[in-house]
């Protein structure tokens, strides 16, 4: 912990984190629960967030209409999101309207009625067919299915139809049971908050709704599932009806955990992670060859993905291939110039800089990096981890993580045959 961070462990488990932000008036909220789609087994995929959505249909105190009356009623927005490996319900309020939103979302995560399931299942379903129908978003989890194959990690957050329409509410209950328990909870604040009172304030609220650490379930929750080891690189592709060709290309990254992260972000800054980027300045500005493209990291507990995406149309998919080709032959060999890598540490910075301006991404970061049991590194030696690294760092990871031999290729398009063309041709000349 930095001296800018207060924790405190509640003897139940719930964890409570904040960061004081005295020149301002807000506080952002959140409750981040240690689950997430890399904790399901395939008959349990999307019940995490089906449970997400359910959170907001009404708890043991509050219909689901007075929580929304609630939060209006503050000028406040509540909100939530699941991800491979946490769940966050989140708000940010005024000050004065703290204990509020703290009573209402603590009623929702730990005792949520479940009720109106089969309206909420019928949202999730038009939410799937939804994202089938967007090819650039569903070709990443085409790719991460490449990667991870069989593994939770490389499925899809939203789950399978099936899964959703027929869980009983049952089951449904009993996996609440299993995941929201105290010790894989904690509770963020950052903004014109004081720590001691919100802690007073969370465990006050905890007892009054039952929630004990010892005998009654609060034993960690599920551990999730060891990433797999690295395995031979796959060629997928899907076919539909579009006009442009989605493609995706990459393989497992870093760990959270891994010192090499800063180094991994200047890299993926330089190669295609800004608009002064060389992909985003070869492929979309000197070429006009694709609207979108830009590289990309995530990083999970034991593992990570790096990756690209691309989106053009059929008769420039292979000219807009041997560009890529290209970049990641220079990368490997060069991967940043003097000037490139000032640059980079630069952006690198100012974006840390002026997320601490938001009271939202500080809770962010501090709910996700607890539970996460990462270490809070202050402002200042974030700045020199950013600052220490080398043109070396960069040639290494560029040689280990874009590596052909370790690249997985994920397409969605109206021909394989040309989709095939195009990947053979770029696999032969990045492998050269």
């Amino acid at each position: 912990m930095t001296a800018e961070h207060r924790l405190t462990t509640l003897d139940c488990g719930v964890r409570i984190v904040t960061e004081a932000m005295p020149s301002v008036r807000s506080v952002s909220l959140g409750f981040w629960i240690g689950t997430g789609s890399r904790g399901e087994t395939e008959p349990e995929a999307g019940l995490s967030h089906l449970l997400e959505h359910l959170l907001f249909k009404g708890s043991a105190r509050y219909s689901s209409l007075e929580i929304d009356q609630i939060f209006d009623g503050m000028g406040a927005e509540l909100n939530a999101g699941t991800g491979k490996e946490t769940t966050s319900v989140y708000a940010r309020v005024i000050d004065e309207h703290l204990p509020r939103a703290l009573d209402v979302i603590a009623d929702m995560v730990f005792r949520p009625a479940l009720k109106e399931i089969d309206s909420e299942r019928a949202v999730i379903l038009e939410e799937i067919a939804m994202y089938e129908d967007d090819p650039q978003e569903k070709v990443f989890d085409v790719l991460g299915q490449a990667i991870f194959g069989e593994h939770p990690l490389g499925r899809a957050i939203i789950g399978y139809a099936p899964v959703i329409a027929d869980t009983p509410a049952s089951e449904i209950a009993a996996f609440h049971a299993s995941r929201y328990l105290p010790t894989n909870i904690v509770i963020a604040a950052a903004g014109a908050v004081d720590h001691d009172a919100l802690a007073q304030l969370v465990e006050e609220k905890l007892v009054s709704l039952g929630v004990h650490g010892g005998a009654d379930g609060s034993a960690a929750a599920p551990v999730f599932l060891p990433a797999p080891p690295s395995t031979t690189p796959t060629r997928r592709f899907e076919r539909k009806d579009t006009e442009q060709y989605h493609v995706c290309i990459g393989g497992q990254g870093l760990s959270r955990h891994d010192e090499r992260r800063f180094a991994l972000r200047v890299l993926d800054t330089i190669f295609g992670g800004t608009s002064s980027s060389r992909l985003f300045q070869e492929v979309r500005e000197r070429h006009g060859l694709a609207y979108s493209v830009y590289s990309f990291t995530g990083a999970y507990q034991d593992s990570g993905q790096i990756g690209l995406y691309l989106g053009t149309r059929g008769e420039n998919l292979e000219q807009a291939m041997r560009i890529v080709d290209g970049e990641l032959v220079r990368l490997r060999s060069e991967p940043a110039t003097a000037e490139e890598l000032a640059r980079a540490k630069e952006n690198l910075k100012g974006r840390v800089l002026l997320a601490l301006e938001s009271t939202g991404s500080r809770m962010s970061r501090l709910g996700s990096e607890i539970l996460a049991q990462a270490p809070l590194l202050g402002l200042d030696e974030v700045v020199e981890r950013i600052d220490a690294v080398s043109l070396e760092d960069l040639e290494q990871l560029a040689s280990e993580l874009w590596d052909p031999v370790r690249l997985s290729i994920a397409g969605i398009g109206p021909e394989q045959d040309r989709f095939d063309r195009a990947m053979a041709g770029f696999e032969e000349v990045c492998a050269g």
